[in-house]
C-alpha cells in the first residue's frame, strides 16, 4: 500500500522553508502585536538623544530627532508587510478572474485581453505606478473620513496590485486552457451548470495551487516595490515609516564627515531578511505542491 504525503508533510521536510517560516511569523507578529507602542514612542522626540547609536536602552538606536529606531523599525514593519499582503491580494483576484474568463471563453475575446496584456507588460511598471500613486492620492484624501495616512496606504495598494496581476492572469489563462476541454468540465455543462459555477467549484480547486505559489513569490515582490517608491520618496510619507522610507532617512543622513550606519543597516536587514523568507516560503510550497523537493 502506498501512503501518499500530504504537501504540509513534504513543506515540513524542507529546512530552509520551515526555517524561513518560523522567522517570517515571528517578524510579524512582533511588528503586529507592538503597534501601539510602537505608534506612540515613533512620535516621541528626545532631541537630546539625537542620533545616537545602539544602547542597551535603545538597542537600534535612535534618529535625527531622538526617535527611537526600534519603534521605527517595529512600525514600518507592520506597515511593509500589510500593503505586501493587500497589494499580493489585489494582484491575486485580479490576475485570477482574468485569467479564467480569457482562458475559459477563448477566441477572439481571449486574444483582445492577452493584447492588452502583453500592452502593460511592455510599459514599465514603477513608472505606472508611480503615475497611479500621484494621480488617485488627491481624489481619495478629499474624501470625507478618511485621513490622509489612511488615503496614502490604499493608493499604494491599489496601485502596487494595479500592475502586478499580469503574471498571474497569464498562468491562470494557461491552466483553464489545458482544463476548459476535460471531462469533468464537459459534464458540469451538460449538467447544466452555469459558467459561475464551473469557475468557482470545477476550475478554480483545480488551479489553485499555482495561485498560492504566485500569492507567496508577489507577497515580497510588492513590498519591494513600495520600498522603492518609497525611497524615491513617493511612497509613504511622514509621520509614517516603512522599511523603505527609513533606508531612504538612513542615506539622505549621510555626509563625508560621519556615517549614521545603524539608521540604513537595521531597516536594511529587517527588509533582507523578510524578502528572503518570503521567497524561500514560495519555493517550498511550490515543491510541495508539485510533490517534489530538491
Amino acid at each position: 500500500m502506498i501512503v501518499r504525503s500530504t504537501p504540509w508533510q513534504r513543506f515540513r521536510r524542507q529546512p530552509t522553508a520551515m526555517v524561513s517560516l518560523v522567522v517570517l511569523v515571528t517578524m510579524t507578529a512582533a511588528c503586529l502585536l507592538s503597534l501601539g507602542w510602537s505608534r506612540t514612542a515613533m512620535r516621541t522626540a528626545d532631541l537630546s538623544a539625537a542620533r545616537q547609536g545602539p544602547t542597551w536602552a535603545e538597542p537600534l538606536g535612535t534618529d535625527e530627532l531622538g526617535r527611537s529606531m526600534l519603534a521605527r523599525s517595529l512600525y514600518g514593519g507592520a506597515l511593509s508587510l500589510t500593503l505586501g499582503i493587500l497589494s499580493a491580494a489585489i494582484a491575486i483576484v485580479l490576475g485570477t478572474v482574468y485569467g479564467l474568463v480569457a482562458g475559459y471563453y477563448g477566441g477572439r475575446l481571449d486574444g483582445a485581453l492577452m493584447r492588452l496584456v502583453d500592452l502593460l507588460y511592455a510599459l514599465p511598471s514603477l513608472l505606472l505606478v508611480m503615475l497611479l500613486t500621484v494621480g488617485l492620492a488627491p481624489r481619495l484624501e478629499a474624501l470625507p473620513g478618511l485621513g490622509k495616512e489612511a488615503a496614502r496606504l490604499i493608493v499604494l495598494a491599489l496601485a502596487i496590485g494595479g500592475v502586478s496581476w499580469l503574471s498571474v492572469a497569464r498562468v491562470v489563462r494557461g491552466q483553464v486552457l489545458s482544463l476548459r476541454e476535460q471531462a469533468f468540465v464537459e459534464a458540469a455543462r451538460a449538467l447544466g451548470v452555469g459558467t459561475l459555477g464551473i469557475f468557482w467549484r470545477h476550475l478554480l480547486p483545480s488551479i489553485i495551487g499555482p495561485v498560492i505559489v504566485f500569492a507567496t513569490l508577489t507577497v515580497p515582490q510588492a513590498i519591494l516595490q513600495e520600498s522603492f517608491l518609497s525611497f524615491l520618496g513617493v511612497g509613504v510619507q511622514a509621520p509614517q515609516a516603512t522599511w523603505g522610507s527609513l533606508a531612504a532617512d538612513g542615506v539622505r543622513v549621510l555626509s563625508p564627515h560621519g556615517f549614521d550606519w545603524w539608521l540604513l543597516v537595521f531597516p536594511g536587514v529587517l527588509l533582507s531578511v523578510t524578502l528572503l523568507s518570503l521567497n524561500f516560503i514560495g519555493d517550498g510550497v511550490r515543491d510541495a505542491l508539485h510533490g517534489r523537493q530538491r
